[in-house]
């Protein structure tokens, strides 16, 4: 029987992490990592899909929703650090890592710095590197942030996140992110998008062994489809799946691609003790 429980990690330096915990002992384990801005609430309707086959761990990156606001500078090899630290606390030795955007970049970090504990991995909506004027374009939107305030941005993040045809028919999804969105904290975000724009995982890509899953939206521009090409051309071994008509926000405009998708990747594991 499923049992859902909220917890709080406490990360290396302190910083509190707060989780939710979907357990079904004996189940293959999932851990969910959000994106930018955003919270663990993103990965609900996948949650539901996945349904009583996985145990699955959702958290809040230091910084976001319920977690700790606290200060940055952030790396994301710190953000790694916290995922691992909600493991223990879970007393979850291992797990397939799964990241939406950032997210991604978070499950890179942990792969690279925890390879034993990542037994697969699900690259959504994410790259290994935003490109050479990543640092600028990132600077710019922490900007944007101080000089419009995230009600400001709302229309121009709903874009992104969404392909129009799923505004429309659902607006109540819109406006659930949008609420999240608009909770951020000004100085955690600026520090987040810093974070962004130092992101740079290109070396380490041909050493990530375990089974490894690219998934894009097709309409995503913020990471558009060459992004996740260059992830999957770098990974050997790896999978691309392309999802037609979706956008950056995948998890909440296509759970069921994004659920069936990780259902078939996470069986897919390594012996922990592989070298």
């Amino acid at each position: 029987m499923e049992q859902e429980k909220t917890g709080t990690a406490r990360a290396q330096d302190g910083c509190e992490i707060f989780y939710r915990l979907h357990s079904q002992p004996g189940k293959p384990r999932v851990a969910l990592i959000h994106s930018v801005a955003l919270d663990h609430s993103i990965w609900s309707q996948v949650v539901q899909k996945l349904g009583s086959d996985f145990e699955i761990l959702t958290y809040d990156c230091r910084g976001h929703g319920q977690s700790e606001r606290r200060p940055g500078p952030y790396a994301t090899r710190q953000f790694a650090d916290d995922l691992a630290a909600v493991l223990d606390d879970c007393k979850w030795p291992e797990a397939t890592i799964a990241g939406c955007s950032m997210g991604g970049g978070v499950a890179q970090a942990f792969a690279a710095a925890y390879p034993k504990r990542a037994q697969a991995l699900g690259l959504i909506d994410t790259t290994a590197w935003y490109g050479p004027t990543a640092p600028a374009d990132w600077n710019q939107r922490a900007a944007m942030a101080a000089e419009s305030g995230f009600a400001g941005m709302i229309a121009f993040q709903v874009t992104r996140w969404f392909s129009d045809d799923f505004r429309s028919a659902h607006p109540e999804s819109v406006d659930a992110v949008s609420q999240v969105f608009l909770a951020n904290d000004m100085a955690c975000y600026q520090a987040s998008c810093k974070m962004m724009g130092e992101l740079d995982f290109r070396e380490i890509l041909g050493s990530l062994y375990m089974p490894v899953s690219v998934i894009v939206g097709e309409e995503d521009y913020a990471t558009p489809v060459s992004m996740s090409e260059s992830l999957h051309a770098g990974i050997p071994g790896s999978t691309l799946h392309v999802i037609r008509g979706g956008r950056h926000l995948t998890p909440i405009q296509c759970p069921e691609e994004i659920a069936s998708l990780l259902r078939d990747l996470a069986p897919r594991t390594i012996p922990v003790g592989r070298s």
